[in-house]
């Protein structure tokens, strides 16, 4: 068997988000280039006589912080090696940095073995609003730098590439105004159901309120668990509690101001 490891091109990072689909994960229609501009470099794959049989993402954010997701080996070759071929290189690649993922009940016991420990569960929240208008709520180019003064507050590492392709379109970008200022902001994309609200930061659960009114449809969220006056907001809405997984660091954890997260940004990429 001749088994090669390198990076994946943008094609192949949607076959990638196509074999997650399959195992239903639900990620966006439009992921693809997003994902690949927050690291170029951080998206590999095994291949047997140039066939990809597994994938991981490993992005960079910078030199202190990393996450990782995706990672899949396809049905057909597993029981092989091949996903803790990706897994090595892919741990390989972020070093030393402190590394996030998001786990799944069955692999948490695996991900503690390398390491890895928890910080809280997220759980998946979907509930169907009724048809609106998001109105003055869309996101206007002049209010990036805030976005991003807002975003760093609540993500581990600066990430301006992924950020000027995740708040384009065909997503849409929601903000929140108060006497002038950005308190909250939101990016809702299309998925293979429905849609997705991620990330989801205010500075109060009013704003979040405010920011998922403008909404309609099937949406889904990744909520975490300690937001519990929130959770109780979408259940009073309809919204209904799904699978979940649980948040782990390898290397010092983030200081995150949880009580501003009302929404992660993807289960994939952090």
């Amino acid at each position: 068997m001749n088994r090669t490891i390198r990076r994946l091109n943008l094609a192949e990072i949607q076959t990638l988000l196509d074999w997650a689909a399959a195992e239903g994960w639900n990620p966006g229609l439009d992921d693809a280039l997003p994902f690949q501009a927050a690291d170029p470099d951080g998206f590999l794959g095994a291949f047997v006589d140039q066939q990809m049989v597994a994938g991981i993402s490993a992005v960079a954010y910078d030199d202190h912080f990393g996450y990782i997701g995706l990672y899949i080996c396809h049905p057909d070759w597993r029981g092989q090696g091949h996903g803790k071929a990706v897994w090595d290189a892919a741990m390989a690649y972020l070093g030393d940095r402190t590394i996030g993922l998001d786990g799944v009940k069955e692999q948490q016991a695996n991900y503690a073995r390398m390491g890895f420990v928890p910080a809280h569960e997220t759980i998946r929240m979907s509930g169907t609003l009724a048809d609106k208008s998001a109105g003055d709520q869309m996101l206007a180019v002049g209010y990036l730098d805030d976005l991003r003064t807002l975003d760093r507050q609540c993500f581990p590492a600066s990430r301006q590439a992924f950020l000027r392709h995740w708040l384009a379109p065909p997503r849409i970008s929601l903000v929140h105004r108060t006497g002038g200022a950005i308190d909250g902001y939101a990016v809702s994309r299309s998925c293979r159901d429905g849609s997705k609200i991620g990330p989801l930061f205010a500075t109060t659960i009013d704003a979040a309120a405010d920011i998922l009114a403008t909404r309609s449809g099937l949406i889904h969220l990744d909520v975490p668990a300690e937001q519990t006056a929130w959770l109780q907001v979408l259940s009073r809405l309809g919204f209904v509690g799904g699978f979940t997984t649980r948040r782990m660091y390898r290397g010092k954890p983030p200081t995150l101001p949880m009580h501003r997260i009302f929404g992660v940004t993807s289960l994939e990429l952090g």
